[in-house]
């Protein structure tokens, strides 16, 4: 993988990261039980795909 390659990835991991947090914020805020059970299922969604990245990361490092 290339160093361009490695930088594009730690930048999505990044940007995982930030929508994280950002979801995070926002269900300390929400009272509507339909928009917490959405923003829950997002969280979940991009701590899967960040943690997916990051073991790319972590692979193309060792390897």
């Amino acid at each position: 993988m290339t160093e361009k390659e490695l930088l594009y990835l730690e930048d999505a991991i990044g940007h995982e990261q930030n929508i994280i947090k950002i979801i995070n914020n926002n269900l300390e805020n929400l009272s509507n039980e339909e928009l917490i059970t959405f923003m829950n299922n997002e969280l979940s969604i991009h701590k899967e795909r960040c943690n997916l990245l990051i073991n790319l990361l972590k692979e193309k490092a060792n390897g």
